[in-house]
């Protein structure tokens, strides 16, 4: 099932490229594997799947723990200030950071550490009162203020768009967030650090890749259906 999955995930991801007029190269495809077991885990590895993405702390240090250490491993659900401790050197990127107070805390662990810490802003586009995440207007201010931290780097953008049956009623919100991420580029407010677009899931993620993402996050598509239970 895995491989299947992951070549028609890999098919979509190219042919959505390909009617954008991008390369292939461009597009991260983030392998969500939250509430997956281990043994999957390394099934998909030995299919040459590298980057991870989790949504619990807890579960992906124990997964960094039990797994090759070459895996990229990214925290993509809300993340507590205290649990960032835990964290810190672990992760190649964090994509949900949502406010000044948890961005400080990510600076004070990872000086602890001796390291720098790559982070996305998580941006409410649509702004669901059930999500978190920064307003549009809120980002360029939270960016000048971040880049003060020596010991973060503001990487890029992040968002979770509404869950939709039609994908393209999604595209206007990609669209949007594409806007402001090319915006913070050309203004050089990020001195050049900003070039992920983290948006699109499996139900809209070949139309968020049409509008600029960089970054994918699949899970469904590639591992089957969530386990609630846990």
């Amino acid at each position: 099932m895995l491989k299947e999955n992951l070549q028609e995930v890999e098919k979509r991801i190219t042919a959505a490229c390909e009617r954008a007029g991008r390369s292939r190269g461009e597009v991260t495809l983030v392998s969500v594997s939250k509430t997956k077991p281990v043994e999957m885990l390394r099934e998909a590895y030995s299919l040459g799947v590298r980057v991870f993405g989790e949504n619990k702390v807890q579960e992906l240090t124990e997964k960094y723990d039990a797994l090759p250490d070459d895996i990229r491993w990214h925290m993509i659900g809300h993340l507590q200030t205290n649990k960032v401790k835990y964290l810190i050197g672990k992760t190649e990127l964090i994509h949900s950071v949502d406010s000044l107070k948890l961005a400080g805390v990510i600076e004070k662990e990872s000086e602890k550490r001796g390291c720098v810490t790559d982070i996305l802003i998580e941006v409410n586009v649509a702004q669901e009162e059930s999500k978190f995440g920064l307003k549009m207007e809120e980002v360029i201010p939270f960016i000048k203020k971040a880049a003060q931290f020596p010991h973060i780097n503001v990487r890029g953008l992040m968002t979770i768009a509404p869950f939709v049956e039609n994908p393209e009623k999604n595209r206007t919100i990609f669209a949007d967030l594409h806007k402001l991420y090319v915006d913070i580029k050309d203004k050089n407010i990020d001195n050049g650090t900003v070039n992920i677009l983290s948006m699109g899931m499996t139900n809209d993620y070949e139309v968020a890749i049409e509008e600029g993402a960089t970054m994918v996050r699949i899970g469904t598509g590639i591992f089957g259906a969530r386990n609630y239970n846990i």
